[in-house]
């Protein structure tokens, strides 16, 4: 039979192996993050919870379509969830409300209007990224200087699913 020191001690390890990994956790692996405002509708709505995969990023680089969570470049305080429409190396232009990629006509079924304005033929410099919300006309996204294109170094992680409420449950491509 324990004493009750040896009890306390053995709760006290517990506890601090369980901070311990939970932090371990949250810092490297995953996180979860609160959607806040309509920049991603229809995808993402305001108040959902999300699970953001951290750890990917360490073994590749961001791919079109994938939906992710950076630090905004102006106010790395906050940070901002938007989809990859350009890698680096693509090209990227936006006319009469249609977005090109390379030259083609970039399919969005998930966008919620017709994109609104023109963004002038440019290049994704190497390291970076060009991100846009799902919400074309109401989304601060890469079209705006103070985002511009999104260094990897500014990528928190991958949005992997949608956890809260739970009647939203659905995996993020």
């Amino acid at each position: 039979m324990k004493s009750l020191g040896e009890e306390i001690k053995d709760w006290v390890v517990s506890i601090v192996v369980a901070v311990v990994l939970a932090f371990f956790i949250r810092y490297f692996i995953v996180e979860l993050y609160l959607v806040d405002g309509p920049s991603m509708r229809p995808t993402l709505q305001s108040a959902e919870r999300l699970v953001v995969n951290k750890f990917i990023y360490r073994f590749r680089a961001p791919e079109r379509g994938e939906i992710l969570v950076f630090k905004y470049p102006r106010d790395p305080s906050r940070d901002f969830i938007k989809r990859v429409i350009a890698i680096p190396g693509d090209t990227i232009e936006i006319k009469n409300g249609n977005v090109f990629v390379n030259g083609k006509l970039l399919n969005e079924p998930y966008i919620l209007s017709k994109t609104r304005g023109n963004y002038p033929l440019a290049t994704v410099p190497e390291g970076h990224i060009f991100v846009m919300g799902d919400n074309r006309n109401n989304s601060e996204d890469s079209r705006f200087a103070d985002v511009g294109f999104v260094s990897y170094e500014m990528i928190k992680g991958k949005a992997m699913l949608v956890f809260w409420p739970f009647s939203q449950f659905k995996a993020l491509p």
